[in-house]
């Protein structure tokens, strides 16, 4: 296999060290407020860059960063701004439909 066309897995910085600098300027913006348009991208982020068990760890399946990848990271942030709870989102994710609607919002 020529190395042009190997997959490779990025390494991931161990648990409890603080992440470059730069790292946090290559994060996606959030939008001033989250409309329905948005929260549908996010579903379809976190749907498509879902984790996938790889043997030299968690990776994102679609573009074999280590997981979570700047667009699940960005879905999850929209999705939580929504008003979608951890839950809410790990079920869109397992149901593996990158369309489906949104749950109702919760009632404050």
């Amino acid at each position: 296999m020529s190395t042009s066309t190997a997959h490779r897995v990025r390494p991931t910085a161990p648990a409890g060290v603080a992440e470059p600098p730069d790292e946090t300027l290559r994060e996606i913006p959030l939008p001033p407020y989250v409309t329905g348009e948005d929260a549908q991208f996010a579903v379809r982020a976190v749907v498509v860059h879902a984790p996938r068990h790889w043997s030299g760890g968690t990776i994102c399946r679609n573009d074999a960063n280590p997981h979570p990848c700047r667009l699940h990271r960005w879905g999850t942030r929209v999705l939580e701004l929504r008003g979608l709870r951890d839950a809410d989102i790990a079920a869109l994710i397992e149901r593996g439909d990158p369309t489906a609607s949104l749950p109702p919002r919760p009632s404050a």
